[in-house]
């Protein structure tokens, strides 16, 4: 038999390209798996983490790229509980924007320096930026309120921030609400003081959201801007169309709302789509055709693996045409009431007609009422808990993780997948 010997010093090139395959096949080989019962596994450079978090006041997701760059899209907290609403999560004794920081600097846990590179708002609603009242304590500053979004600014660096109004916040009309002005108070002493960059979200463009630690490692990473303002992206460079007619005519009863407004945008990491809308709609009784954003949203989108539901399954979203173009495998609920989702949002779901094959919900915390409306929704594959999706090294699979929302324990509850990425 021959004998193998490693590369003499008149080859050092093919001695370091060795050792980086024998290291690269070494760390493979040690990635940790998740498991029932145990704390959730750090994320690990390569992989890709969606987490839905559960707070019961409004929607937080944290996002951590296969880099290590981290964005948290929406950070809600509703101030005025009632029946119709689930429990806070985990419990009561903080506000919702503090068990946010703490939720991220656990999933950060790796970074001897968590911090958010991006923090972007899908729109200006309380459950997705925090609401206010003369309770919330002041910043350190004494600039602004703590509440959803801007407690968590004010215990995490914050790299650039995106919304659909800065800097002027007029469209469709002056925003004026006490929350937007307390919030925009926090965004005028976050980029006067700590080198905060706020932006406006420009649809159409991928650029905005970007690596920013080893872009160069995972080509196959890209955020796409989709909509904002009812300006959809048309899927061709940089191009979009206007949904929305001239605001001049219009009275100000038929400006769109808020809702209307959202931003939406796509993920891709290699062969994985996730897509986010926000709160757009989809259906509109009694209202002009350009309330149906989902519709010139899905054609551009077209089918992706993972999505969270529009405005959390309500009503008024998640039409036909858009259920069957994004013929997702997974769908992500952030519940915060009994009306999340809505019986014929959950039927076209579920609907063989509108696209064939298997496909699996999950939910942060269905409402104990929710069965009165729902008869089957015990079909939902998890009903409870943060909602993390893995998706693996290179994009080609993902598993759904679900991590306990009642404790600070971090202990997965349950695992499903993996699942083949369609592209």
């Amino acid at each position: 038999m021959k004998r193998v010997t490693w590369p003499n010093k008149s080859h050092p090139n093919i001695s370091r390209i060795l050792l980086t395959t024998l290291v690269a096949i070494v760390a493979t080989t040690l990635r940790a798996e998740d498991a029932v019962n145990r704390e959730i596994e750090p994320w690990q450079p390569g992989t890709m983490d969606i987490h839905q978090i559960s707070t019961g006041r409004g929607n937080a997701g944290l996002y951590i790229f296969p880099d290590g760059t981290t964005l948290l899209v929406d950070a809600g907290e509703i101030e005025q509980k009632t029946p119709n609403h689930t429990p806070d999560r985990p419990d009561g004794s903080r506000p919702a924007g503090e068990w946010i920081v703490r939720y991220i600097r656990h999933a950060l846990r790796h970074d001897p320096k968590p911090a958010l590179d991006y923090a972007l708002l899908t729109h200006f609603h309380e459950d997705h930026m925090g609401g206010l009242t003369n309770s919330q304590p002041m910043s350190h500053s004494g600039a602004y309120r703590l509440t959803g979004i801007t407690w968590v600014g004010e215990n995490l660096p914050i790299g650039k921030l995106l919304d659909r109004g800065w800097p002027d916040y007029n469209h469709p009309m002056p925003l004026e609400s006490p929350f937007i002005k307390n919030y925009r108070a926090f965004v005028k002493w976050q980029a006067d003081h700590n080198g905060v960059k706020p932006e406006r979200f420009v649809p159409g463009r991928n650029d905005q959201v970007v690596l920013c630690r080893e872009p160069k490692k995972y080509p196959q990473f890209e955020f796409q801007n989709v909509g904002v303002n009812g300006e959809i992206w048309t899927g061709k460079g940089t191009a979009t169309e206007h949904r929305i007619p001239p605001l001049d005519p219009l009275l100000r009863k038929q400006l769109p709302d808020e809702n209307v407004c959202s931003i939406a945008f796509r993920l891709r990491y290699g062969g994985f789509r996730f897509f986010n809308g926000g709160d757009q709609p989809g259906i509109r009784p009694n209202k002009p055709v350009w309330y149906d954003i989902e519709t010139p949203v899905a054609k551009v989108v077209g089918p992706v693996d993972a999505a969270i539901l529009d405005h959390h399954g309500y009503v008024d979203t998640m039409n036909e045409f858009f259920v069957s173009t994004l013929r997702a495998r997974i769908w992500t609920i952030s519940v915060w009431n009994v009306h999340h989702p809505t019986p014929a949002v959950w039927e076209r779901l579920f609907s063989e007609k509108l696209y064939p094959g298997p496909r699996d919900v999950f939910a942060t915390d269905v409402h104990p009422k929710a069965h009165e409306d729902i008869k089957d929704i015990d079909r939902m594959a998890s009903g409870h808990g943060h909602i993390v999706l893995r998706i693996s090294p290179g994009g080609t699979e993902f598993r759904v993780v679900i991590v306990d929302d009642t404790s600070e324990s971090h202990r997965v509850t349950k695992i499903f997948g993996p699942f083949k990425s369609k592209m």
